[in-house]
């Protein structure tokens, strides 16, 4: 069961529409490693809540965002029941505990439909949790979504005939981070010292989106070497639009 947090203070969503995309740099703590630079799109309010898995991309964009506690953060982290579902949960809540920062987990409700993939199972679950998490209230969630999940999603779509990327806004979601790489986040991680837990489960190639980052990616990149400047160009249109591919 998610715990209750209230907090009532509205803004515009749509404000974000005529922003146009910014970059942030973190200069590193510890001598040798090289800045990371994390692009953002549009204006991050100062309320907001993360959806947070544990994995170095939520914890990055976690802490990115929480500022020291100049920002007013709530994090969300969904337990899939699995194996490692659990010590990502622990791992979490022991987290936002040291530093004050309010959670609210949620679980598996229902049993899996025929007509859904596993990934489609936890991605509906996840969401109804989301949701219902974000019901009466005037706070956007924001996902973790970067580069290399836009251009893993482009693919994927484009070998189904339809071509899509992962739009910026829908409904009470935010991805402000769809311009910035996954090695922007990791750096981010190892820069600042953010601790992250790695789901096992990310190297199995029985799920359609592991088995594009790690088979098929490869090959696409010989093929067109400046497929992920393409595919960023594409995003970046789309925010300055305000058009959603989904």
């Amino acid at each position: 069961m998610a715990s209750q947090i209230n907090h009532r203070k509205s803004f515009d969503l749509n404000s974000s529409k005529k922003i146009k995309y910014r970059f942030c740099t973190c200069y590193p703590q510890q001598e040798g490693f090289v800045p990371a630079m994390i692009k953002m799109l549009g204006k991050v309010p100062s309320r907001v809540a993360i959806s947070v898995s544990g994995g170095p991309d939520s914890m990055a964009a976690l802490d990115f965002l929480y500022m020291g506690g100049k920002r007013e953060v709530f994090a969300l982290h969904f337990n899939h029941n699995t194996d490692h579902a659990y010590d990502a949960e622990k791992f979490v809540r022991a987290y936002c505990k040291k530093k004050n920062i309010p959670l609210a987990v949620g679980g598996i409700s229902r049993e899996k439909r025929a007509d859904e993939s596993q990934e489609e199972y936890w991605r509906n679950e996840r969401y109804s949790f989301f949701n219902d998490w974000a019901n009466g209230r005037s706070v956007p969630i924001i996902t973790c979504h970067h580069l290399d999940d836009v251009v893993e999603t482009w693919i994927f779509s484009s070998l189904h005939g339809r071509p899509s990327i992962i739009p910026y806004k829908r409904d009470s979601f935010i991805r402000p981070f769809l311009i910035s790489r996954k090695d922007d986040l990791l750096s981010w991680c190892k820069n600042k010292s953010v601790p992250f837990i790695i789901d096992p489960s990310n190297m199995e190639t029985s799920h359609m989106r592991n088995y594009i980052r790690k088979n098929l990616m490869l090959h696409a990149l010989h093929v067109n070497p400046g497929l992920f400047k393409v595919v960023k160009k594409k995003v970046i249109k789309a925010f300055e639009n305000s058009v959603d591919f989904f």
